[in-house]
Formats: structure tokens, C-alpha cells, sequence
């Protein structure tokens, strides 16, 4: 009896001590930032929030009220919008980042990602690419010590970048480095080769196989090679991301081709900046939708993301048959030098072949801007279209096209007016659409300013907010940031990121709704976006009331086949 009521006594004492240490306040914290009155969206897509964020180091550690705690920095968000971190699911700021770490016009706009991969990727290099990298370099200059993607991932980690990198493995890469330029199948052994190639970047952090199949070498490849390496990527919980083999006359065919990889590898596939090409071409957006539509009603993950204007952007090889670029760029530039191959081209480039040929999508040489030359001479010609060029001297628009190749030593950066703005319209409605700018992330400031450059380079994410959110009510502002923040980080699996959440990474952005605006055109391109505020990246403040502070904060952001993976956002 006496052991049961010492027992009981203890108990109770011990319940006692328990609701002293409920009632008993914590001790108040001191955050290493807060930001205070803004109006929340937390990247559900889900009802604005009347919240407070705390940040201790590099994870957000309370949302709530804040209004009494202290912290080393403060932010005053009243009237703002305050979110995630977008995410540029089509970066190409892979060398921009190696020139300057700051990535200007993405973090002006509130990006604190930059994902990397579309079909080319900064390794695994061998001598001969990396050879052909120093080589093909034009007003952007860099060293290229690594050879991995993975060192490439952190060698931009140790140089000092502002944002977030991630990176796919690029198809074409794996392909260059088994079988160099080749217009041919893959043998059995050289697709082993390449599947290797593949299980090591996944390991090394890369978040899945990216292709490129209008460009030569990799239209080479056929749906075969891509399961193959899809199926190895897909081992490591990769998915496929894909510049289809067309946007624009067998648009459908190649949609096809991308569910039909998802569904042999057991793979989420991605569908880079979706668009219907060419005016004969735009009427097939709505069956394309319902084909998306139908494979997610199958359980496949397909998505897409897009740009937010109507011309692309690539280079002349875009409207030049893959069987003259094979060997590469000096193969290619000495056959365009062949009086014989010039009068072939001529006639096949003005023809409808079958391969992919934006000149003709386009609607002709009127319709192709020159943007961006390596040649000092040529650099005048920025910013006139081809027709323009050919009647300066004086020749044929397909003729001069080749010419400029030549003379350049480059493929000459030009962009394509292809698409529609009704297209556009339907597109960024679809729940399953992120965004993507399909350009670097440069400054207003040499060397960049020596070539043109698409306005989505400046001012994708912002348009979405000013043009279809603001001015058009396409979108809410809630679903807008969904679209580039939760839904692109649950497609890449980029764990701890994409949300205002507590334990997540403080990746924060605080912008006015009424004032952000994109600024660049095509006649004026290399103009910030304005409105947004305050860019937070791994809790570190990157843009103050609109100016960059310097700071490089941005780690490289690694996928499930990574053997350090796991979910830092799960407390």
C-alpha cells in the first residue's frame, strides 16, 4: 500500500511539473530576420494570410505574430505581397553565373532558383568538350576546371552565387561525349555508355534527364536512346524534361513521344516552354492540352512550363537541316562554304522537309530578329531582322543566314516570332504550368550589354504578374505564385523549398502586386524589372528595397539519386 501511494504521489508530481512547464512563457527569441505586415501567399494557391515570418539562419522558424519579438534585421512588408522564392524551371544562366554570380535580372524579379539542363549540361565533360566549350566562347569568358556536373554544381557553389542551382543531366551532353557529332543509331554498348554517364550525374545531384531534339546532335537520337537513359535516371527517382522534336508541324507526334517515354520509364516528364509554332500550327493548342489533360487522367505526371511572350529565341542552326550541322560547328560552317551544298540549301531550307525549320514555322526572314553575334564586326547587325540584313548586302535571306554562321563563328543568337498571344492565354490557365525564362540571368552592364538579348530574360516572371495577373486577370495572384513556386518544387522534388512554411528553407520574396512591371523590349532589351522589394535566399537578404546587396547565399540544390537527399523541410 505504501509503494502505491509513494507511486501515485510521484505521478502526480510529475503531471504538476508538466503544466507548470506549459504555463511557464518561452524564452523570447531573437530571429535573425522577420518580415512583418505583408500580406502571405504561402505557395499553396490557397487564401492570402495576415502573417508574420521568422528566420533563424537559413530555414523559416515561425509564421505567426511577430509583432512583439526582436530580430537583427526587420522587414516591413505592409502593402507588399510576401512569398516563396520563384523557381525558373528553363534557365540558361549557366554561364552567365560563372561571369557574374549575382544573376541580376532574375533576382530583380524575386527568382531564387535557376534550373539548368535543357538538353545540354555542364558535364560530364570530356577533354574534347571542354576544348569545344573554351573555344565556342563569345563575349562571356570562363575557365572550365571541372569535369563532372556535380563539380560544375559545386564550382558555382564555391565561386559565390546569388541564387539556387539545380541541374538535369542533358541527353545531348551524353551523347557528344560517346559519340561525339554523329548522325547515326547508337550501338548497344554506347547506349551502356551513356546510361552510365546518366546513374553517375544522378548520384552526383542531377534531377533527370533533359532533351533538345531540334538541334543536332541530339535529334539524332531516336525514343529508344531516351528510354534507355530515362529508364536509368528514372532508377534514381529522375524524371524527363523535354524541348520536344517539334513544336510545330508534327506537334502532336512529339507530345506523343514524351508520354510515351513517362509511360515506358515510370517517369514524371516535363515539357519545356510549350508552345505551338507557327501560324499554320496554333490551332493544335487545344488538342495538345486535351492529350496532357488525358495522360494526367491516366496517372502519368506530365507537365509543362512556358515563357510569357510570343517570339522564341535560339540561333540560325534552327533553320537549317540537322544532316549539314553534323561533326559540329567547323564541320558545319565548312560545308556551308560548298557552292554545291549552298544551292542544296537553298532549296531545302525554302522547302518543307522533314525536320524542324523555323524559318518556315516563322513565316519567312522578316520574322527572325539577329540578336546576338561573337564577331565584333557583325555586332552592328543586333537587333535587324534577316530580311533586313540580305537587302543591306544585297543577296538571298537563306544565303545571308549561311554567311553570317560562317563569318560569326557562332550560330548567331536570333529570336523567332512563332506564337500567339490567344495560345499564351490558354496555356497559362492550365493548373500544370509553371514558368521558365529560356535565357540567362545577366546585368545591365558589359559584357552583356554587348549582345542583345530576349526581354524574357528580364522580365518573364514579372510580365506574369503585371500583364496576366494585373492587367488581363488570367490568373489570381495566389495561383500565379503556385505556379512558380510549390508546383514546380513538388515536380523537381527540390525538398524544403517552393513554400512559406515552418522548417522550410527562407526563400522569401516581397514585391508590390500594383507597381511590378517587366521593362524590356526587343529594341531596348538590357532593363531590370521594377517592384519588386526584398529577395531573401537561404536567409540571407539578397535584394533590399530594390537593390542588390552583393551577397552570394545560393547552394546548389541536388535530386533524389543524391546520396545526401533527404527532406529538410520535415521537422
Amino acid at each position: 500500500m505504501k509503494r502505491i501511494l509513494v507511486a501515485g504521489i510521484a505521478v502526480l508530481v510529475f503531471a504538476g511539473l508538466v503544466l507548470l512547464s506549459q504555463r511557464t512563457p518561452d524564452k523570447p527569441v531573437t530571429y535573425d530576420l522577420i518580415v512583418v505586415g505583408g500580406m502571405v501567399y504561402d505557395g499553396s494557391g490557397g487564401a492570402v494570410l495576415d502573417a508574420d515570418i521568422g528566420v533563424i539562419g537559413d530555414k523559416i522558424t515561425m509564421i505567426g505574430d511577430l509583432s512583439a519579438a526582436s530580430a537583427k534585421t526587420v522587414i516591413d512588408a505592409r502593402g507588399k505581397a510576401v512569398t516563396p522564392g520563384f523557381i525558373n524551371v528553363l534557365s540558361w544562366a549557366t554561364e552567365s553565373l560563372l561571369v557574374d554570380g549575382h544573376g541580376q535580372s532574375d533576382i530583380r524579379q524575386g527568382v531564387t532558383t535557376e534550373v539548368f539542363g535543357e538538353g545540354w549540361s555542364m558535364g560530364p565533360l570530356n577533354d574534347a568538350m571542354k576544348k569545344t566549350t573554351l573555344e565556342r566562347q563569345g563575349d562571356l569568358k570562363f575557365d572550365v576546371p571541372w569535369t563532372t556536373l556535380g563539380g560544375y554544381l559545386e564550382h558555382l557553389e564555391a565561386k559565390g552565387v546569388s541564387p539556387n542551382v539545380a541541374s538535369f543531366m542533358g541527353a545531348t551532353t551524353a551523347r557528344i561525349h560517346v559519340l561525339g557529332y554523329e548522325d547515326r543509331k547508337a550501338t548497344t554498348a554506347e547506349i551502356a555508355s551513356m546510361q552510365d554517364l546518366v546513374a553517375e550525374a544522378m548520384k552526383e545531384g542531377a534531377l533527370g534527364v533533359g532533351s533538345s531534339l531540334i538541334y543536332a546532335p541530339s535529334s539524332y537520337a531516336d525514343t529508344a536512346e531516351l528510354i534507355a537513359l530515362m529508364g536509368t535516371a528514372s532508377e534514381h527517382g529522375g524524371m524527363y524534361i523535354s524541348h520536344m522534336r517539334s513544336e510545330g508541324d508534327r506537334f502532336e507526334e512529339a507530345v506523343e513521344e514524351l508520354i510515351t517515354i513517362a509511360r515506358e520509364t515510370n517517369a514524371p516528364a516535363e515539357i519545356y516552354h510549350l508552345k505551338a509554332a507557327g501560324t499554320a500550327n496554333w490551332h493544335k493548342m487545344d488538342k495538345v492540352i486535351a492529350m496532357v489533360k488525358a495522360a494526367r487522367a491516366e496517372g502519368l505526371q506530365i507537365t509543362a512550363d512556358m515563357y510569357t511572350y510570343t517570339a522564341g529565341a535560339t540561333g540560325l542552326d534552327a533553320m537549317m537541316p540537322p544532316w549539314v550541322q553534323e561533326g559540329g560547328y567547323h564541320d558545319w560552317a565548312e560545308r556551308l562554304q560548298d557552292p554545291l551544298i549552298r544551292e542544296k540549301l537553298i532549296v531545302e531550307i525554302a522547302t518543307p522537309q522533314n525536320w524542324e525549320n523555323l524559318y518556315l514555322i516563322a513565316g519567312g526572314a522578316d520574322k527572325l530578329l539577329l540578336m546576338g553575334f561573337k564577331n565584333p564586326e557583325l555586332k552592328p547587325l543586333t537587333g535587324k531582322t534577316l530580311a533586313e540584313v540580305a537587302a543591306m548586302r544585297g543577296k538571298g535571306p537563306i544565303e545571308t543566314a549561311m554567311d553570317l554562321v560562317v563569318e560569326d563563328g557562332s550560330r548567331v543568337g536570333t529570336a523567332y516570332f512563332i506564337m500567339s498571344e490567344e495560345n499564351i492565354a490558354k496555356k497559362i490557365k492550365q493548373p500544370w504550368m509553371s514558368f521558365g525564362s529560356d535565357a540567362g540571368a545577366p546585368a545591365t552592364n558589359e559584357p552583356f550589354t554587348l549582345s542583345g538579348n530576349h526581354p524574357r530574360a528580364y522580365g518573364n516572371f514579372a510580365r506574369v504578374y503585371a500583364k496576366y495577373v494585373r492587367e488581363e486577370e488570367a490568373l489570381t495572384l495566389a495561383e500565379a505564385v503556385r505556379k512558380m513556386t510549390s508546383l514546380p518544387a513538388e515536380n523537381l522534388k527540390l525538398r524544403g523549398r517552393g513554400r512559406l512554411k515552418e522548417g522550410y528553407f527562407a526563400d522569401i520574396v516581397v514585391f508590390d502586386p500594383e507597381t511590378i512591371q517587366d521593362h524590356s523590349v526587343f529594341a531596348n532589351p538590357h532593363q531590370y524589372a521594377t517592384g519588386v522589394n526584398d529577395v531573401i535566399i537561404n536567409g540571407t537578404q539578397v535584394l533590399k528595397d530594390g537593390d542588390h546587396t552583393g551577397a552570394t547565399p545560393g547552394v546548389a540544390l541536388r535530386g533524389p539519386g543524391w546520396i545526401g537527399w533527404a527532406d529538410p523541410g520535415e521537422k
